[in-house]
């Protein structure tokens, strides 16, 4: 059956806007950066070879699945499928993360373990190294119930010169987006919240963010 490409755009265009959060996607915000965030309770590390093969493909002398880190209740174990090294020390199995510890994969690729706020499940990796994943992101972040974007040094994503605070946020499998500041998603207005997916844009007080779908 014949589609006109104005009717199948749309159709690609609903089919991102799913109504379920996207287990991954990149994270724009205006005049900071661009992150990696991945919504599962485990994530694989490796070489951004083929398909689907890791979660976080990072471009370095790494094998194809390199890591795991998951979350396990309150913390983050690390699981060492190859060479992996924590503060100094090789992973034989799996070990614990903390705020702050230093993870090495392979000889080279070197990630910095971040809890910034102290009362949300969402962690970050930074990357200490000169490596990015594909397509290159300034640091993943994995993303428990909430991820906090705002100007105070606990944020998943500092934003220094934003008035309020803006939170993402999962609700019955779904994505929010919510701040005590004038909110537009999509170019309408909310009153504090509003569900965004894959394509949003999302509007706060003269700065903005976009959610953007990952392509292989």
């Amino acid at each position: 059956m014949y589609v006109p490409a104005t009717r199948l755009q749309g159709l690609i265009a609903m089919d991102f806007r799913g109504t379920h959060a996207p287990d991954r996607f990149m994270l724009w915000v205006d005049a900071v950066g661009g992150y990696w965030v991945c919504t599962g309770d485990e994530i694989t590390l490796g070489q951004p070879v083929g398909s689907g093969v890791s979660d976080v493909p990072i471009l370095g002398d790494l094998s194809r699945r390199h890591a795991r880190i998951r979350r396990d209740g309150e913390g983050y174990l690390i699981e060492a499928i190859r060479e992996v090294w924590l503060d100094g020390r090789p992973v034989a199995g799996v070990a614990a993360l903390v705020d702050g510890s230093k993870i090495t994969l392979g000889s080279a690729v070197k990630l910095v373990f971040r809890r910034p706020h102290a009362l949300s499940g969402t962690a970050r990796l930074d990357f200490v190294s000169h490596h990015r994943t594909q397509p290159s992101a300034d640091a993943v972040l994995m993303m428990a119930d909430a991820c906090i974007l705002g100007p105070g040094p606990h944020s998943h994503v500092v934003c220094r010169d934003w008035p309020h605070e803006v939170i993402l946020h999962r609700q019955d499998e779904q994505l929010y987006c919510r701040s005590t500041g004038a909110l537009q998603i999509d170019g309408r207005p909310c009153r504090g919240r509003g569900r965004v997916s894959v394509g949003s844009q999302v509007q706060i007080e003269g700065f903005s963010l976009c959610l953007e779908e990952i392509r292989p």
